[in-house]
C-alpha cells in the first residue's frame, strides 16, 4: 500500500471560531478510529485564509458557532473555501457539519428580521430562525444503510429550523427531540457526501458507528470499502445508556 493511499485527512474548517460545542471529540474519533485500523491519520486546520491541501482531504468536518463566529467566516467560506470544498466533495471526500456549519452549507439563512444571507448550496436546505430554542437530548432513527446500531444520539440547543429541499433527504427520524424544526420529524440531512445535523455534544464519540460511516466513505474512493472491526464495547455501552436516560419513562410523555 502506497503512503498516499495509507493516509488518512481530517481537515477541520474554522477550529478556532466554529468550535463552540466541544467538538474537538469529533475530530479525536475519526483520527483514533482510522489509527487503530492501521492508517496514517492526521488533521490540517482550514482556517481564515487557508485552502491549501484541500484536496487530499478525505473527511471535512465544520463545526458550531455563534453569529459573531459565523460572520466571520461567511466571506472566507465563499471566497476562499467554496470552491475547493465543491470539487473535493465532487472527487469523493465526505463532509460532517454541525450547526452553524450545516445552516452555512445550505441555500439562506434568514433572520428573525427577514434578512437573508446566502450560504454556499452545497446542500439543499434553508434555515430561517425561530423564536424558540431547542434544547436537551436527542435521539433518531437514522435512514443510512447499513448503520448498526440504527440509532443516533446527541444534544441539540439551536434557534434555527431547517427545511430540507427535493435534493436532500433527512439523516433520521426524531424519537425523542426537535431535530431540524420542530415539525416536520426530520433530523440533519444527507446528500451525496455531506452529512448535516444539529446533534452535537461531542457527535461521534457516542456514535462511532457514524464515524465509521464516514470513514469507510471517504476511503471508498481510494477502494478501500471495507473497515476492520473493532471493539466497541465500551462506546456502545454509552450509547446505550444515552438512548436509555433520553427516552420519556411511561407517565411523563
Amino acid at each position: 500500500m502506497t503512503k498516499k493511499k495509507n493516509r488518512f485527512t481530517v481537515g477541520w474548517l474554522y477550529p478556532d471560531l466554529m468550535n463552540i460545542y466541544g467538538d474537538r471529540g469529533n475530530i479525536l474519533t475519526l483520527l483514533k478510529r482510522a489509527e487503530w485500523r492501521g492508517l496514517d491519520a492526521r488533521a490540517i486546520d482550514l482556517g481564515r485564509g487557508a485552502a491549501h491541501g484541500m484536496e487530499d482531504v478525505d473527511v471535512f468536518f465544520f463545526g458550531g458557532g455563534q453569529d459573531r463566529e459565523q460572520a466571520l467566516v461567511y466571506d472566507d467560506l465563499i471566497e476562499i473555501k467554496q470552491e475547493p470544498l465543491e470539487a473535493a466533495v465532487a472527487n469523493g471526500s465526505v463532509v460532517l457539519a454541525v450547526c452553524g456549519g450545516y445552516q452555512l452549507l445550505g441555500h439562506y439563512y434568514q433572520t428573525a428580521e427577514g434578512e437573508r444571507f446566502p450560504g454556499i448550496g452545497l446542500i439543499d436546505v434553508r434555515t430561517e430562525a425561530g423564536k424558540k430554542r431547542f434544547i436537551g437530548d436527542v435521539v433518531v432513527d437514522t435512514t443510512l444503510e447499513d448503520l448498526k446500531p440504527t440509532t443516533l444520539v446527541g444534544f441539540e440547543n439551536h434557534s434555527g429550523r431547517t427545511f430540507l429541499g427535493a435534493g436532500a433527504r433527512a439523516l433520521g427520524r426524531v424519537r425523542v427531540g426537535s431535530g431540524n424544526n420542530g415539525g416536520d420529524g426530520t433530523e440533519g440531512c444527507v446528500q451525496g457526501g455531506v452529512v448535516g445535523t444539529y446533534l452535537h455534544g461531542s457527535l461521534l464519540p457516542k456514535n462511532p458507528h457514524l464515524a465509521d460511516y464516514l470513514i469507510r466513505r471517504a476511503l471508498s474512493r481510494r477502494g478501500m470499502a471495507e473497515l476492520a472491526p473493532l471493539d466497541d464495547s465500551i462506546e456502545l455501552a454509552a450509547h446505550a445508556k444515552i438512548l436509555e436516560r433520553a427516552q420519556p419513562r411511561a407517565g411523563e410523555r
